[in-house]
């Protein structure tokens, strides 16, 4: 059995079961000068005494602990960024302009394609490790960048690989992105349906499905066939939500049992409701809103009031988010969304835990994955008060121990 122990947390973070919606909030502990133990990667003890038998200890007086961010929504494994369509849409240029000229996903299909499987698997590595450096344990992978059904399964594979390479948790999602030059939307999507999401699930490729409604992709019909095409299969359902047009998809998402609607700008106030009265996670995705300077930002305090389950995410992508921290995403959530800090913690961890379907992550509790995170703040206050201050000091994800900020971590198998 390999111990360890984490003493004199200045503040530990303890959420309650389950994702945290409405009154949950007030069940949220925040317990100071604690201890923790953890045995075998698994969460033994809160707040008690350190065991008389241990050689593994971290000290972290001074520091606040807090459950591993967990990334609901990114857009790896890609390759190559577009620095110059940034410059572009800062220059004036619209986002819907730059993807109907072969830009956007169209160009980052092509950047893929071109990629060797080791170079995608480098470029992707290295993004997912700095993710873990940040305090990400666990995280969502997709393809979408392949636009046929064989791109799309070789990036699914590449994801797969990229799952066992990297020491975090990681569910993986088949996004219906763009549609196909030469195509129509109904017959790509019929061929996803038909042939593609049997395929990957076949060779256990998939945990979910997801598409993109949106005037320059999908709409509602289309989402409603990979709706039934995943439940057929047993997949969880996302699906990227007016991010760029009011088209009621999170009412649609709210009403066809989605585990999430992501983006949500333009979300209506039926919307809102309707999210509010389902189990549908609202995914706030404010690297986007910030990276596109949206002037129309989603509800945030509307759903949080409301009683909906709110959830962040990176949307990490090499176009419209090229931000891979969750401490970044809590600060642009807190500034731009209006989210107090207890909120948005809980939407980067329980909640978007809960979008991913794993029950034993983003909470600090016995019986919980020793994913942890040490930060170098006297409490979660800190983190978005201070945006130009990289706080992580330390990761526990599982039974290892990693480097943060570039201190040294003690993990259950390491001498300190």
């Amino acid at each position: 059995m390999s111990r360890l122990v984490i003493r004199d947390a200045a503040q530990v973070v303890v959420f309650p079961e389950g994702p945290i919606r409405g009154p949950g909030f007030d069940d949220v502990r925040l317990i100071e000068n604690a201890t923790i133990t953890c045995e075998d990667g698994v969460i033994v003890s809160i707040g008690e005494e350190e065991p008389a038998e241990t050689d593994d200890v971290i000290d972290a007086t001074g520091c606040t602990v807090i459950p591993g961010f967990v990334d609901c929504h990114t857009h790896l494994p890609f390759y190559g960024w577009r620095a110059d369509e940034d410059a572009a849409r800062l220059s004036g240029v619209r986002y819907q302009d730059i993807h109907g000229k072969e830009g956007g996903i169209f160009r980052s299909a092509r950047l893929l394609a071109e990629a060797s499987d080791e170079d995608v698997l480098a470029f992707s590595q290295q993004l997912a490790t700095s993710m873990l450096h940040r305090g990400t344990t666990t995280l969502e992978l997709k393809s979408g960048y392949g636009l046929s059904i064989e791109a799309e399964l070789r990036q699914l594979r590449l994801a797969r690989l990229l799952a066992d390479a990297i020491p975090q948790e990681v569910s993986v999602t088949c996004l219906i992105h763009a549609v196909p030059n030469g195509r129509s939307a109904g017959e790509y999507v019929g061929e996803v349906c038909d042939v593609l999401l049997p395929k990957a699930v076949e060779e256990g490729l998939i945990d979910a499905v997801d598409i993109y409604v949106e005037t320059i992709a999908f709409e509602l019909e289309h989402a409603a066939r990979v709706a039934h095409a995943a439940e057929a299969l047993s997949l969880r359902k996302k699906v990227h939500a007016e991010q760029l047009a009011d088209n009621q998809t999170g009412s649609f998402a709210a009403r066809w049992g989605f585990a999430s609607a992501d983006h949500l700008n333009h979300l209506s106030n039926d919307g809102i409701a309707d999210l509010c009265e389902s189990d549908t996670a609202a995914v706030l995705l404010p690297g986007a809103t910030f990276t596109l300077r949206q002037e129309k930002k989603p509800p945030a305090r509307a759903l949080l009031d409301g009683g909906a389950i709110v959830a962040l995410g990176t949307d990490l992508n090499p176009g419209t988010s090229p931000i891979h921290s969750m401490p970044v995403v809590i600060t642009l959530a807190c500034r731009l969304y209006g989210l107090r800090p207890v909120e948005a913690l809980a939407a980067a961890t329980a909640n978007a835990a809960h979008v991913l379907g794993f029950a034993d992550r983003g909470r600090i509790a016995v019986g919980a994955k020793a994913d942890l995170v040490l930060l170098d703040l006297p409490s979660i206050d800190h983190i978005a008060y201070r945006p130009d201050e990289d706080p992580v000091v330390g990761v526990i994800c599982g039974v290892e121990g990693h480097t943060g900020n570039g201190q040294e971590v003690v993990g259950p198998d390491e001498n300190p």
